[in-house]
């Protein structure tokens, strides 16, 4: 008796650095506790992109032929054995990351911090987990969620990167009628803006050495404040660089009218520059979440945070967050979020997707922000 014929789909799978191939696969029934989901609109990350490039992103080499994608929405289009939370045709958020849900980090809420989580288009696992540049995908149910009626698929799709800064925020302890600083504006950067807003910050100020994405923030609300650094040379050597770091400080908190500093900093941009800059950029007895994934190893300033007492946080990726970022995307509270959506790609031009993001600008000149990928979009 011949094998069952399973019905294909079309996948966006890399090989290697800018090997990123259009390939046909067998959809397969969901598994128990999964369900099947057609996923809609899919955002790139900064860090697909860095596989896209690269073939790596940061520790971790792609071993294996990897769909990437991680942050999606979509409807429902079958249901496992022991699913009892989904049907079809619900309309869902895909939370990428799929924890063990037995270890003490899991059990104490900290599950992003899980040793065995496996999460959707990262290499950091082995056998790697294909994510959402596909046209169906199973996934665990617990780790899907329902979307409020007024939720769009593209926000939906935002509340991956916005649980990145609800996280954040949370550690930061972000309270109504402090100030925030924001280094880095491109998606996470602008959504860090847009939060610090919606939950009551006094003053949103961000720093970038790109002039278009901070007219961009400042036109469309998500910070009430913008400075741009231009690009500037080397420094000869470490005791410059830590130099320069707080000089541009400075310079900065006085076009701000800000010289004692704000109350948290946002580092988004993962730049060893600005990753210095934020602690003498806050305020004395403050606080600074690194959130950017650049420089692996930054050389800081920690002298001055011990004597000023600013606190450093880490912030990776997040927990217990999608329900209110969902709440958050459906609710009208980020102004003009949806603008961050600069261009849509069908799922056959991935690769042209992947190009215009690497570029940071398209084919007319204008600013790329988050871009979608979904079968839905004319291609």
């Amino acid at each position: 008796m011949s094998a069952p014929a399973f019905p294909t789909q079309l996948a966006a799978v890399l090989h290697a650095a800018k090997d990123l191939r259009l390939e046909e696969r067998a959809v397969f029934p969901p598994g128990n506790g999964q369900v099947q989901i057609e996923v809609v609109s899919s955002g790139l990350c900064g860090s697909d992109l860095h596989y896209y490039t690269h073939g790596r992103n940061g520790d971790f080499a792609v071993r294996q032929p990897l769909v990437l994608g991680h942050e999606a929405a979509g409807i429902v289009t079958a249901v496992g054995a022991g699913v009892v939370d989904f049907v079809v045709g619900q309309r869902v958020a895909i939370e990428a990351g799929i924890m063990c849900r037995e270890c003490n980090f899991c059990k104490n809420d900290r599950y992003n911090l899980c040793r065995s989580m496996r999460f959707c288009s990262s290499a950091a696992a082995f056998p790697h987990v294909d994510g959402t540049l596909q046209t169906r995908m199973n996934h665990p149910a617990h780790v899907l969620h329902s979307l409020p009626d007024n939720c769009s698929f593209e926000k939906a799709a935002l509340a991956e990167p916005l649980s990145v800064l609800v996280h954040a925020s949370r550690r930061a302890g972000l309270t109504p009628g402090q100030s925030v600083l924001v280094l880095g504006t491109g998606a996470i950067g602008l959504l860090a803006c847009a939060l610090a807003k919606s939950l009551g910050a006094s003053c949103v100020a961000a720093i970038d050495i790109n002039e278009s994405r901070l007219d961009f923030a400042k036109r469309n609300g998500f910070a009430d404040q913008v400075f741009c650094f231009p690009p500037a040379d080397r420094p000869r050597n470490a005791e410059e660089q830590l130099r320069r770091a707080k000089d541009n400080a400075t310079f900065a908190l006085d076009a701000f009218h800000k010289e004692e500093g704000f109350d948290i900093v946002f580092e988004c941009s993962g730049a060893e520059p600005c990753v210095q800059m934020s602690v003498h950029a806050a305020v004395t007895g403050g606080k600074v979440m690194l959130i950017g994934m650049g420089t692996r190893n930054a050389m800081m300033p920690l002298s001055a945070a011990a004597l000023r007492e600013v606190d450093i946080h880490g912030s990776f990726r997040y927990a217990n967050t999608y329900p209110t970022a969902l709440d958050l995307l459906s609710s009208g509270k980020l102004q003009n979020v949806e603008k961050l959506v600069t261009h849509r790609f069908a799922l056959e031009d991935t690769q042209k997707a992947f190009e215009t993001l690497e570029r940071g600008i398209d084919e007319n000149g204008q600013l790329v922000l988050k871009i979608m990928v979904g079968q839905t979009y004319a291609s």
